[in-house]
Protein backbone atom coordinates (compact mmCIF):
# COMPACT_ATOMS: atom_id res chain seq x y z
CA UNK A 1 0.00 0.00 0.00
CA UNK A 2 2.88 2.21 0.96
CA UNK A 3 3.95 1.50 -2.58
CA UNK A 4 1.43 2.34 -4.13
CA UNK A 5 1.19 5.58 -2.38
CA UNK A 6 4.61 6.79 -3.63
CA UNK A 7 4.00 5.71 -7.13
CA UNK A 8 1.07 7.81 -7.70
CA UNK A 9 2.68 10.78 -5.67
CA UNK A 10 5.92 10.58 -8.46
CA UNK A 11 3.63 10.51 -11.04
CA UNK A 12 1.81 13.83 -10.24
CA UNK A 13 4.96 15.44 -9.26
CA UNK A 14 6.38 14.60 -13.18
CA UNK A 15 2.87 15.87 -14.74
CA UNK A 16 3.26 18.81 -12.65
CA UNK A 17 6.73 19.38 -14.26
CA UNK A 18 6.15 18.48 -17.61
CA UNK A 19 3.13 20.98 -17.28
CA UNK A 20 5.67 23.72 -16.17
CA UNK A 21 7.99 23.22 -19.12
CA UNK A 22 5.86 24.61 -22.18
CA UNK A 23 6.38 27.67 -23.40
CA UNK A 24 4.09 30.69 -22.85
CA UNK A 25 1.30 31.07 -26.04
CA UNK A 26 2.61 34.24 -27.54
CA UNK A 27 0.04 37.18 -28.49
CA UNK A 28 -2.09 36.31 -32.37
CA UNK A 29 -0.65 39.40 -33.10
CA UNK A 30 2.78 39.04 -33.33
CA UNK A 31 3.15 35.29 -35.01
CA UNK A 32 1.69 37.47 -37.80
CA UNK A 33 4.19 40.20 -37.93
CA UNK A 34 7.51 37.27 -37.80
CA UNK A 35 5.88 36.09 -40.75
CA UNK A 36 5.80 39.06 -42.65
CA UNK A 37 9.82 39.73 -42.09
CA UNK A 38 10.25 36.21 -43.54
CA UNK A 39 8.27 36.86 -46.56
CA UNK A 40 10.26 39.87 -47.44
CA UNK A 41 13.51 38.56 -46.40
CA UNK A 42 12.42 35.50 -49.00
CA UNK A 43 11.30 38.18 -51.56
CA UNK A 44 15.03 40.59 -51.14
CA UNK A 45 16.90 37.28 -52.03
CA UNK A 46 15.21 36.49 -54.67
CA UNK A 47 15.31 39.82 -56.20
CA UNK A 48 19.02 39.49 -55.80
CA UNK A 49 19.61 36.65 -57.45
CA UNK A 50 17.90 37.76 -60.33
CA UNK A 51 19.29 40.43 -60.88
CA UNK A 52 22.98 38.51 -60.82
CA UNK A 53 21.53 36.14 -63.01
CA UNK A 54 20.67 39.19 -65.43
CA UNK A 55 23.95 40.93 -65.03
CA UNK A 56 26.52 38.09 -65.43
CA UNK A 57 28.28 38.47 -68.54
CA UNK A 58 28.53 35.43 -70.71
CA UNK A 59 32.21 32.82 -70.47
CA UNK A 60 34.62 33.86 -73.59
CA UNK A 61 34.77 31.39 -75.84
CA UNK A 62 38.60 30.89 -76.77
CA UNK A 63 39.20 28.00 -79.29
CA UNK A 64 41.56 25.58 -78.66
CA UNK A 65 44.32 24.23 -81.03
CA UNK A 66 45.57 21.02 -80.89
CA UNK A 67 49.72 21.05 -80.47
CA UNK A 68 51.97 18.78 -81.89
CA UNK A 69 54.20 16.91 -79.48
CA UNK A 70 57.63 18.53 -80.62
CA UNK A 71 60.46 15.97 -80.81
CA UNK A 72 63.59 15.37 -81.37
CA UNK A 73 65.06 14.19 -84.86
CA UNK A 74 68.55 13.12 -86.25
CA UNK A 75 68.72 12.50 -89.88
CA UNK A 76 70.56 9.29 -91.17
CA UNK A 77 73.14 9.20 -93.90
CA UNK A 78 73.92 5.83 -95.92
CA UNK A 79 77.31 5.28 -96.42
CA UNK A 80 79.77 2.53 -96.02
CA UNK A 81 80.41 2.07 -92.48
CA UNK A 82 84.04 -0.01 -91.23
CA UNK A 83 82.64 -2.38 -88.28
CA UNK A 84 84.57 -1.88 -84.84
CA UNK A 85 84.40 -5.10 -83.03
CA UNK A 86 85.07 -4.39 -78.91
CA UNK A 87 85.71 -6.37 -75.62
CA UNK A 88 87.65 -5.89 -72.74
CA UNK A 89 90.47 -7.91 -71.03
CA UNK A 90 93.45 -8.21 -68.68
CA UNK A 91 96.97 -7.27 -69.94
CA UNK A 92 99.57 -10.11 -69.53
CA UNK A 93 102.82 -10.68 -70.13
CA UNK A 94 103.81 -12.55 -73.72
CA UNK A 95 106.96 -14.07 -71.99
CA UNK A 96 107.05 -14.79 -68.70
CA UNK A 97 110.25 -17.08 -66.65
CA UNK A 98 111.13 -18.21 -63.32
CA UNK A 99 114.66 -17.59 -62.71
CA UNK A 100 116.32 -20.79 -61.90
CA UNK A 101 119.90 -21.45 -61.32
CA UNK A 102 121.07 -24.66 -64.03
CA UNK A 103 123.76 -25.28 -61.24
CA UNK A 104 124.47 -25.57 -57.54
CA UNK A 105 126.56 -23.38 -55.53
CA UNK A 106 127.14 -20.22 -53.19
CA UNK A 107 125.91 -16.86 -54.69
CA UNK A 108 129.07 -14.06 -55.03
CA UNK A 109 127.08 -11.60 -56.69
CA UNK A 110 123.76 -9.87 -57.63
CA UNK A 111 122.69 -7.19 -59.95
CA UNK A 112 121.59 -4.29 -57.89
CA UNK A 113 118.86 -4.78 -60.50
CA UNK A 114 117.10 -7.96 -59.37
CA UNK A 115 114.61 -6.68 -57.35
CA UNK A 116 110.97 -6.04 -58.34
CA UNK A 117 110.20 -3.71 -60.47
CA UNK A 118 114.52 -3.99 -61.65
CA UNK A 119 114.93 -3.70 -65.72
CA UNK A 120 117.91 -5.83 -66.72
CA UNK A 121 118.67 -5.81 -69.95
CA UNK A 122 119.21 -8.87 -72.56
CA UNK A 123 122.64 -10.46 -72.30
CA UNK A 124 123.11 -8.81 -68.61
CA UNK A 125 124.12 -10.83 -65.76
CA UNK A 126 121.82 -11.53 -63.14
CA UNK A 127 123.82 -13.08 -60.76
CA UNK A 128 127.15 -14.87 -60.51
CA UNK A 129 127.69 -18.43 -58.39
CA UNK A 130 130.65 -19.47 -57.13
CA UNK A 131 132.76 -20.68 -60.09
CA UNK A 132 135.77 -22.17 -58.29
CA UNK A 133 134.73 -25.72 -58.35
CA UNK A 134 133.53 -25.38 -62.01
CA UNK A 135 137.17 -23.49 -62.95
CA UNK A 136 138.74 -26.95 -61.68
CA UNK A 137 136.23 -29.27 -63.58
CA UNK A 138 137.44 -27.46 -66.84
CA UNK A 139 141.22 -28.04 -66.14
CA UNK A 140 140.77 -31.66 -65.29
CA UNK A 141 138.79 -31.86 -67.93
CA UNK A 142 141.57 -30.16 -70.32
CA UNK A 143 143.68 -32.94 -68.97
CA UNK A 144 141.84 -35.67 -70.12
CA UNK A 145 141.92 -34.88 -73.44
CA UNK A 146 145.50 -34.01 -73.37
CA UNK A 147 146.09 -37.81 -72.30
CA UNK A 148 143.60 -38.85 -74.77
CA UNK A 149 145.45 -37.03 -77.43
CA UNK A 150 148.60 -38.31 -76.64
CA UNK A 151 147.66 -41.64 -76.39
CA UNK A 152 146.08 -41.21 -79.92
CA UNK A 153 149.37 -40.09 -81.30
CA UNK A 154 150.93 -43.09 -79.52
CA UNK A 155 148.60 -45.50 -81.53
CA UNK A 156 149.17 -43.68 -84.56
CA UNK A 157 153.02 -44.11 -84.34
CA UNK A 158 152.58 -47.24 -83.46
CA UNK A 159 150.48 -48.18 -86.35
CA UNK A 160 152.72 -46.53 -89.13
CA UNK A 161 155.63 -48.87 -87.45
CA UNK A 162 154.07 -51.98 -87.70
CA UNK A 163 152.96 -51.33 -90.82
CA UNK A 164 156.57 -50.88 -92.25
CA UNK A 165 158.15 -53.96 -90.87
CA UNK A 166 154.70 -55.57 -92.47
CA UNK A 167 155.99 -53.99 -96.26
CA UNK A 168 159.90 -55.43 -95.08
CA UNK A 169 159.03 -59.02 -93.74
CA UNK A 170 155.60 -59.70 -97.10
CA UNK A 171 156.34 -57.13 -99.35
CA UNK A 172 153.26 -57.05 -102.07
CA UNK A 173 150.62 -58.36 -99.23
CA UNK A 174 148.47 -57.37 -97.52
CA UNK A 175 147.93 -57.70 -93.66
CA UNK A 176 145.33 -60.68 -92.84
CA UNK A 177 144.18 -58.89 -89.94
CA UNK A 178 143.25 -55.25 -88.25
CA UNK A 179 145.12 -55.90 -85.42
CA UNK A 180 148.33 -55.95 -87.39
CA UNK A 181 147.96 -52.25 -88.16
CA UNK A 182 146.52 -51.27 -84.70
CA UNK A 183 143.47 -50.23 -86.23
CA UNK A 184 141.07 -51.34 -83.25
CA UNK A 185 143.64 -49.62 -80.66
CA UNK A 186 143.54 -46.36 -82.81
CA UNK A 187 139.95 -46.39 -83.28
CA UNK A 188 139.38 -46.80 -78.98
CA UNK A 189 142.28 -43.94 -78.53
CA UNK A 190 140.42 -41.69 -80.78
CA UNK A 191 137.13 -42.37 -79.10
CA UNK A 192 138.74 -41.68 -75.78
CA UNK A 193 139.67 -38.72 -77.04
CA UNK A 194 135.97 -37.35 -78.03
CA UNK A 195 134.46 -38.84 -75.40
CA UNK A 196 137.39 -36.28 -73.06
CA UNK A 197 136.56 -33.36 -75.49
CA UNK A 198 132.60 -34.00 -74.74
CA UNK A 199 133.35 -33.84 -70.94
CA UNK A 200 135.40 -30.80 -71.42
CA UNK A 201 132.40 -29.22 -73.45
CA UNK A 202 130.14 -30.37 -70.70
CA UNK A 203 132.90 -29.04 -67.74
CA UNK A 204 132.80 -25.34 -70.07
CA UNK A 205 129.31 -25.39 -70.04
CA UNK A 206 128.37 -25.95 -66.37
CA UNK A 207 131.28 -22.85 -65.76
CA UNK A 208 129.35 -20.87 -68.16
CA UNK A 209 125.99 -21.62 -66.29
CA UNK A 210 127.44 -19.84 -63.21
CA UNK A 211 126.71 -16.81 -64.26
CA UNK A 212 122.36 -16.51 -64.83
CA UNK A 213 120.95 -13.98 -67.58
CA UNK A 214 118.09 -13.92 -69.55
CA UNK A 215 118.32 -13.56 -73.49
CA UNK A 216 115.44 -10.92 -73.72
CA UNK A 217 115.31 -7.55 -71.73
CA UNK A 218 113.29 -8.40 -68.86
CA UNK A 219 111.32 -6.66 -65.87
CA UNK A 220 111.81 -8.27 -62.53
CA UNK A 221 108.14 -8.89 -60.69
CA UNK A 222 110.09 -10.63 -57.45
CA UNK A 223 113.29 -12.34 -56.38
CA UNK A 224 114.49 -14.51 -53.80
CA UNK A 225 117.91 -14.40 -53.42
CA UNK A 226 120.41 -12.72 -51.68
CA UNK A 227 124.43 -12.57 -51.37
CA UNK A 228 126.31 -15.35 -49.83
CA UNK A 229 123.26 -17.77 -50.55
CA UNK A 230 123.54 -21.75 -51.56
CA UNK A 231 121.43 -22.29 -54.57
CA UNK A 232 120.49 -25.23 -55.90
CA UNK A 233 119.56 -26.89 -59.30
CA UNK A 234 115.70 -25.91 -60.19
CA UNK A 235 115.57 -23.56 -57.25
CA UNK A 236 113.24 -20.60 -58.32
CA UNK A 237 115.14 -17.33 -57.63
CA UNK A 238 112.44 -14.82 -59.00
CA UNK A 239 110.28 -14.18 -61.78
CA UNK A 240 110.52 -11.64 -64.56
CA UNK A 241 108.52 -11.15 -68.09
CA UNK A 242 109.99 -9.85 -71.58
CA UNK A 243 108.95 -6.40 -72.38
CA UNK A 244 108.87 -6.40 -75.86
CA UNK A 245 105.15 -7.60 -75.90
CA UNK A 246 101.75 -7.93 -73.85
CA UNK A 247 98.44 -9.75 -74.72
CA UNK A 248 95.29 -9.58 -74.26
CA UNK A 249 92.83 -11.81 -73.83
CA UNK A 250 89.41 -10.66 -75.37
CA UNK A 251 86.38 -13.12 -75.39
CA UNK A 252 83.64 -12.75 -77.74
CA UNK A 253 80.72 -14.05 -78.65
CA UNK A 254 81.14 -16.72 -81.85
CA UNK A 255 78.95 -14.29 -83.89
CA UNK A 256 81.35 -11.50 -83.69
CA UNK A 257 83.95 -13.46 -85.12
CA UNK A 258 82.44 -13.38 -88.42
CA UNK A 259 83.10 -9.59 -88.33
CA UNK A 260 87.15 -9.64 -88.58
CA UNK A 261 89.77 -12.40 -89.82
CA UNK A 262 92.33 -12.91 -87.05
CA UNK A 263 94.89 -13.21 -89.87
CA UNK A 264 93.49 -11.48 -92.88
CA UNK A 265 94.98 -8.65 -94.97
CA UNK A 266 92.54 -6.21 -93.27
CA UNK A 267 93.65 -2.73 -91.09
CA UNK A 268 94.14 0.28 -90.77
CA UNK A 269 95.40 0.87 -87.39
CA UNK A 270 99.14 1.43 -86.74
CA UNK A 271 100.46 -1.95 -85.84
CA UNK A 272 103.56 -1.94 -86.48
CA UNK A 273 106.03 -3.26 -89.42
CA UNK A 274 106.48 -6.87 -87.58
CA UNK A 275 103.10 -7.69 -87.70
CA UNK A 276 102.06 -7.50 -91.78
CA UNK A 277 98.91 -8.67 -93.03
CA UNK A 278 97.11 -9.28 -89.52
CA UNK A 279 93.83 -7.91 -88.23
CA UNK A 280 94.44 -4.55 -86.78
CA UNK A 281 93.39 -2.89 -83.36
CA UNK A 282 93.90 -0.40 -80.82
CA UNK A 283 93.95 -1.11 -77.49
CA UNK A 284 92.61 1.93 -74.65
CA UNK A 285 93.40 2.05 -70.80
CA UNK A 286 92.94 4.55 -68.21
CA UNK A 287 95.74 5.41 -66.44
CA UNK A 288 96.72 7.95 -64.03
CA UNK A 289 93.01 9.35 -64.56
CA UNK A 290 93.78 9.92 -68.30
CA UNK A 291 92.76 7.53 -71.64
CA UNK A 292 95.59 6.43 -73.01
CA UNK A 293 95.81 4.79 -76.74
CA UNK A 294 97.94 1.99 -77.98
CA UNK A 295 98.19 0.24 -81.46
CA UNK A 296 97.91 -3.64 -81.67
CA UNK A 297 96.86 -6.37 -83.52
CA UNK A 298 94.88 -9.31 -83.24
CA UNK A 299 98.07 -12.88 -82.78
CA UNK A 300 95.72 -15.63 -82.57
CA UNK A 301 92.52 -16.93 -81.11
CA UNK A 302 92.51 -19.24 -78.04
CA UNK A 303 91.26 -22.68 -80.18
CA UNK A 304 88.40 -23.74 -78.00
CA UNK A 305 85.22 -22.31 -76.89
CA UNK A 306 84.89 -21.07 -73.20
CA UNK A 307 82.24 -24.13 -71.88
CA UNK A 308 80.83 -21.88 -69.57
CA UNK A 309 80.32 -19.14 -71.50
CA UNK A 310 80.41 -20.18 -75.06
CA UNK A 311 82.48 -17.22 -75.46
CA UNK A 312 85.68 -17.63 -77.74
CA UNK A 313 89.02 -15.62 -76.84
CA UNK A 314 91.22 -13.65 -79.09
CA UNK A 315 94.49 -12.84 -77.95
CA UNK A 316 95.54 -9.23 -79.10
CA UNK A 317 99.09 -8.43 -78.81
CA UNK A 318 100.80 -4.80 -78.31
CA UNK A 319 104.07 -4.32 -79.48
CA UNK A 320 106.59 -2.48 -77.64
CA UNK A 321 104.08 -1.62 -74.51
CA UNK A 322 106.80 0.24 -72.38
CA UNK A 323 107.91 3.09 -75.27
CA UNK A 324 106.99 6.09 -73.76
CA UNK A 325 105.95 8.88 -76.32
CA UNK A 326 103.81 12.33 -75.86
CA UNK A 327 102.95 11.56 -71.92
CA UNK A 328 101.89 8.10 -72.62
CA UNK A 329 102.75 5.50 -69.70
CA UNK A 330 103.86 2.08 -70.16
CA UNK A 331 101.30 -0.48 -70.96
CA UNK A 332 101.90 -3.09 -67.51
CA UNK A 333 100.42 -6.33 -67.19
CA UNK A 334 97.06 -6.30 -64.75
CA UNK A 335 95.70 -3.59 -66.69
CA UNK A 336 92.19 -4.04 -67.40
CA UNK A 337 91.66 -2.47 -71.01
CA UNK A 338 89.44 -1.98 -73.72
CA UNK A 339 89.97 -3.56 -77.05
CA UNK A 340 88.87 -2.26 -80.53
CA UNK A 341 89.34 -5.03 -83.17
CA UNK A 342 88.85 -3.75 -87.15
CA UNK A 343 86.26 -5.49 -89.31
CA UNK A 344 84.98 -5.87 -92.40
CA UNK A 345 82.82 -2.46 -94.08
CA UNK A 346 79.32 -2.61 -94.10
CA UNK A 347 78.62 -1.01 -97.66
CA UNK A 348 75.37 1.11 -98.00
CA UNK A 349 74.22 1.22 -94.05
CA UNK A 350 72.76 3.38 -91.99
CA UNK A 351 73.98 3.82 -87.84
CA UNK A 352 70.90 3.91 -85.98
CA UNK A 353 71.32 5.49 -82.43
CA UNK A 354 70.12 2.33 -80.07
CA UNK A 355 67.63 4.75 -78.14
CA UNK A 356 66.10 5.44 -81.78
CA UNK A 357 65.12 1.22 -81.98
CA UNK A 358 61.88 0.30 -80.71
CA UNK A 359 60.15 -3.42 -80.22
CA UNK A 360 63.37 -4.64 -81.53
CA UNK A 361 63.77 -3.42 -84.70
CA UNK A 362 61.27 -0.11 -85.64
CA UNK A 363 62.30 3.28 -85.89
CA UNK A 364 59.75 6.72 -85.56
CA UNK A 365 60.30 8.10 -89.40
CA UNK A 366 58.83 11.65 -89.64
CA UNK A 367 57.88 12.61 -93.08
CA UNK A 368 55.98 15.79 -93.53
CA UNK A 369 55.47 16.47 -90.20
CA UNK A 370 53.67 13.09 -89.48
CA UNK A 371 54.90 9.81 -87.66
CA UNK A 372 55.73 6.70 -89.85
CA UNK A 373 56.67 3.41 -87.70
CA UNK A 374 59.03 2.17 -90.32
CA UNK A 375 60.95 -1.79 -89.47
CA UNK A 376 64.46 -1.99 -90.42
CA UNK A 377 66.86 -4.97 -91.58
CA UNK A 378 69.87 -4.89 -88.78
CA UNK A 379 72.99 -6.75 -89.80
CA UNK A 380 74.43 -5.89 -86.33
CA UNK A 381 73.95 -3.83 -83.34
CA UNK A 382 76.55 -2.98 -80.36
CA UNK A 383 75.93 -0.64 -77.86
CA UNK A 384 75.74 2.74 -79.03
CA UNK A 385 74.44 2.08 -82.65
CA UNK A 386 72.60 -0.58 -84.56
CA UNK A 387 73.46 -1.02 -88.22
CA UNK A 388 70.68 -1.37 -90.85
CA UNK A 389 71.15 -2.53 -94.33
CA UNK A 390 67.64 -1.69 -95.66
CA UNK A 391 64.54 -0.25 -94.57
CA UNK A 392 65.51 3.97 -94.00
CA UNK A 393 67.08 5.94 -97.29
CA UNK A 394 69.54 8.40 -97.43
CA UNK A 395 68.05 11.58 -95.15
CA UNK A 396 66.25 9.92 -93.57
CA UNK A 397 64.52 11.57 -90.59
CA UNK A 398 64.18 9.52 -87.53
CA UNK A 399 62.72 10.33 -84.18
CA UNK A 400 65.28 10.21 -81.24
CA UNK A 401 63.12 11.22 -78.36
CA UNK A 402 60.15 9.43 -76.36
CA UNK A 403 56.75 9.91 -76.94
CA UNK A 404 53.56 9.07 -74.88
CA UNK A 405 51.63 7.75 -77.30
CA UNK A 406 52.59 6.74 -81.10
CA UNK A 407 50.11 6.38 -83.65
CA UNK A 408 50.85 6.21 -87.30
CA UNK A 409 50.08 9.05 -89.10
CA UNK A 410 50.46 11.19 -85.55
CA UNK A 411 51.16 14.69 -86.46
CA UNK A 412 54.32 16.21 -84.68
CA UNK A 413 57.07 19.12 -84.14
CA UNK A 414 60.65 19.02 -84.90
CA UNK A 415 63.14 21.08 -83.60
CA UNK A 416 64.26 21.75 -87.18
CA UNK A 417 60.35 23.42 -87.56
CA UNK A 418 60.22 25.01 -84.30
CA UNK A 419 60.88 29.20 -85.01
CA UNK A 420 62.12 31.31 -82.28
CA UNK A 421 59.80 33.59 -81.13
CA UNK A 422 55.88 34.03 -82.35
CA UNK A 423 54.90 32.71 -79.16
CA UNK A 424 57.05 29.02 -79.69
CA UNK A 425 59.69 27.79 -77.59
CA UNK A 426 63.13 27.73 -78.87
CA UNK A 427 64.90 24.15 -79.17
CA UNK A 428 67.14 23.22 -76.12
CA UNK A 429 70.67 23.16 -76.65
CA UNK A 430 70.70 19.17 -76.68
CA UNK A 431 68.40 18.67 -79.33
CA UNK A 432 70.30 21.79 -81.56
CA UNK A 433 73.05 20.19 -80.82
CA UNK A 434 72.43 16.70 -82.35
CA UNK A 435 70.81 18.89 -85.20
CA UNK A 436 73.84 20.11 -85.74
CA UNK A 437 76.07 17.07 -85.49
CA UNK A 438 73.87 15.55 -88.27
Amino acid sequence: MDRLCKKMVQQTITSKRRTDSKPAVPPKGGAIVQALVSIMIVAIGALVVFAFVKLRKPPRQVEQNDVAPLVRVEQLEVRDIPIVVSGYGTVSPKVQVEIVPEVSGKVVSVNPDLKAGGFIPAGVRLLQIDPRDYELAVQQAKAAVAEAQVRLDTEAAEAEVARKEWVQLHPDTEPTSPLVLREPQIRQARAALESAKAQLAVADLRLERTSLSLPFDALIISEKVDLGQYVVTGQSLGTAYGIDAVEIEVPLEDDELAWFDAFGNSGRFNQGADAPGRTAAKVEADFGGTRHTWGAYVARTTGQVDRTSRMVSVVVEVRDPFEISDGRPPLLPGVFAEVFIEGRTLKAAVAVPRDAIHEGNKVWLVNDGHLRIQPLEIARADKDFAYAISGVEDKAVIVVSSLDTVVEGKKVRTQLDTIVGGGRPEPNAEAKGQSEGN
